[in-house]
């Protein structure tokens, strides 16, 4: 009976119902929507430190990474070691050589990073094939070619086709020095890579480092990033002495930071937008039970208990919650899919932004991420029964002669 008399009492006033539901509906949307662009912006920055570059879980020899010295090299055969157990969301791996030294040409000479892939199983890891600009990726097979950053082409001059010289340290102290083609040039958004980065096949550079079946590191993607923790430390568990396992956050510790205080930023943009919608609803259950004061002076002296008062307003609140959440969750669902599929390109007025070690790009999209709406949802029933409790409360310290007395 109180249910079914609840939910009649909501709509006594259906104007004023109708406008705190619409502030509790817009409210729920936009924090889904909000939630959603925020979650694009982490997924984007991701995307362009870990798909394009670093990878998610990378294997290489304990001291490598520090000090990036030449000699500390695996086997190759290090590329298929055993997955472990639990790790069940690779999408793919593949090794990696890396040197340092010049690249000229006619325009001049400049300081790049010289990366040796794998072309085949390369792809499966980052997309960096994917933001060429001109030309073509490397091939299996092929040797003598190159791919580079937009900004390294313009400073040499160089285009597709053209030819560049590569002059390095090699691992048994002579000097390599060897012809590049120019087979494709790329474009990240993040300066380092677009102006020093030249990807070469992984045979080629071995041989101009006299480093025969040796690699640098092996570089892991996994379907989730942020799982790339807990395979890490998988990875470590079973590695052979002399290899050692490390996710990005230990390479972008700034970005992992970041995405931490996402959860945190959440939390405080909620607080915000349902603080205000916590007083609509507030004021909204304290006029009903002002203006139904009578009533419930009636109901306790025909032997209601004060828990059974407390009870009916608190579900007339309940109700108000799961109707704005329910049309409001619509609503964000609604929002969020436009945001996915078609987003606002703002590259026209800005520019890709730093930060963290990552690349913030000019646009606005939205990604799915079930915490997106069930946080919203819950925490707006759980703040219309907050708000609804002093009202209850009310309620059911009445006193049903001086409520029956009022006019």
């Amino acid at each position: 009976m109180l249910t079914a008399l609840a939910f009649r009492n909501l709509w006594r006033n259906r104007r004023r119902t109708l406008l705190t539901l619409s502030a509790m509906v817009v409210s729920a949307a936009l924090l889904i929507l909000c939630l959603g662009v925020y979650a694009g912006m982490i997924d984007d920055m991701l995307t362009t430190t870990t798909r394009l570059y670093h990878g998610h879980v990378v294997l290489a020899a304990p001291d490598y990474h520090a000090h990036r010295t030449l000699h500390a090299h695996l086997p190759e055969s290090a590329a298929d070691l055993p997955t472990p157990a639990g790790v069940t969301d690779m999408v793919g791996r593949t090794p990696r050589l890396r040197a340092f030294g010049l690249l000229s040409a006619a325009a001049g000479s400049q300081p790049v990073e010289i990366l040796g892939v794998d072309p085949v199983r390369e792809p499966t890891v980052t997309t960096l094939h994917r933001q060429l600009v001109a030309g073509r990726y490397l091939q299996a097979g092929e040797a003598g070619a190159a791919v580079i950053g937009s900004t390294l082409a313009k400073k040499l001059g160089v285009a597709v086709g053209g030819e560049v010289v590569v002059v390095t340290q090699a691992a048994d102290g002579s000097i390599g020095n060897d012809l590049l083609t120019v087979r494709g040039i790329f474009t990240t958004g993040d300066s380092r890579h677009d102006g020093r980065l030249v990807v070469t096949p992984l045979p080629w550079l071995q041989q101009l480092l006299v480093l025969d079946g040796r690699i640098h590191e092996v570089v892991i993607a996994v379907a989730n990033p942020l799982q790339a923790f807990a395979d890490a430390d998988r990875f470590n568990a079973v590695l052979p002495a002399g290899i050692e396992a490390r996710d990005w956050g230990d390479f972008l510790p700034e970005m992992r930071e970041a995405i931490v205080s996402f959860d945190v930023s959440r939390v405080i943009i909620a607080g915000i937008l349902y603080f205000a919608t916590a007083l609509g609803i507030l004021n909204t259950c304290f006029m009903s039970v002002m203006e139904r004061t009578r009533e419930f002076g009636l109901l306790l002296a025909s032997g209601m208990r004060p828990w059974g008062i407390r009870r009916l307003v608190l579900l007339e609140t309940l109700f108000l919650g799961l109707i704005g959440s329910a049309v409001g969750l619509l609503g964000g669902l609604l929002l969020t899919w436009y945001m996915q599929a078609v987003g606002i390109d703002l590259s026209g007025t800005i520019t890709p932004i730093t930060y963290a070690g990552s690349t913030i790009l000019p646009r606005l999209r939205a990604v799915f991420d079930p915490g997106n709406f069930l946080f919203p949802v819950v925490m707006l029933v759980v703040v219309a029964l907050v708000a609804g409790f002093l009202p209850a409360n009310r309620a059911a310290r009445l006193d049903p002669v001086a409520a029956l007395r009022e006019e």
